[in-house]
């Protein structure tokens, strides 16, 4: 049956970013599909927890500004489940600034989290995929500046708009292991991320008035598209950045 090939019963699944948001969509969907979650946050992810359950979901603590929590992120996974199959770098901050006076620290602060971290997680993940010699599936988050160049965001932009390179890159040298490695792009979604977007009245409207749908995207919106990209359904979808934007992208 097609359906089951959205299954993840057996499947280990990384997510970073668990404790608010699209993250914690992440998990609770791939808790749904069957699979067994380890989050990564910065802070506890107790909700996430709380909903999916112990016997479901660890949770490890880590500031992904460094590259140094990476083994540990490896060994609590393999420690509980013995191995993993899923990764979502859904982990990002961004910094607001006009670029006549954007310093070098949000810039380097940006980078590490959504872009160096990201790479090099992904490289650890990848070397278990071929030690399990079993595959894997790796997804990323880009955004809708992967594909535009936003205003006051130069180092989310150009973070963002690495991922999707990155993506392609990364796919075309891990598919012979049979790794699919793919993105989703949210549109504006009702995160930690857009808070002050979504109280500026002015910017407020004229993003609404841009999607088509009318209106802000959500967590749940996302689920589908992270059950598609980590399950046995998109085995020959490799190196593509989705995006779920609400239509703002065809406007």
């Amino acid at each position: 049956m097609i359906l089951d090939k959205f299954r993840l019963d057996g499947k280990v699944a990384i997510v970073t970013g668990s404790n608010t948001g699209l993250g914690q969509g992440f998990c609770i969907a791939f808790a749904e599909a069957g699979a067994k979650v380890v989050g990564v946050s910065r802070s506890p992810s107790a909700e996430t927890e709380k909903i999916i359950g112990s016997d479901k979901f660890i949770n490890v603590i880590a500031d992904l500004g460094s590259t140094s929590c990476i083994p540990e992120i490896i060994k609590a996974t393999l420690a509980k489940w013995g191995r993993v199959d899923i990764l979502v770098n859904n982990a990002g901050i961004i910094r607001r600034e006009d670029s006549l006076k954007f310093g070098e620290l949000d810039w380097d602060d940006v980078m590490n989290v959504n872009l160096k971290t990201l790479f090099f997680l992904s490289q650890a993940v990848a070397n278990e995929y071929v030690k399990q010699n079993s595959g894997g599936k790796i997804i990323n988050v880009a955004s809708m500046l992967s594909f535009q160049g936003g205003i006051r965001v130069p180092s989310y932009t150009s973070s963002k708009s690495a991922v999707k390179g990155l993506t392609m890159t990364l796919a075309n040298e891990w598919a012979k292991y049979r790794i699919n490695v793919n993105a989703i792009a949210p549109g504006y979604m009702e995160t930690n991320n857009t808070v002050a977007l979504r109280e500026d009245a002015a910017r407020n409207k004229a993003i609404l008035e841009r999607i088509p749908a009318g209106r802000w995207g959500t967590p749940e919106d996302i689920m589908g598209a992270g059950i598609f990209l980590a399950s046995d359904a998109s085995d020959y979808v490799n190196g593509y950045t989705l995006a779920v934007d609400g239509g703002w992208l065809g406007r």
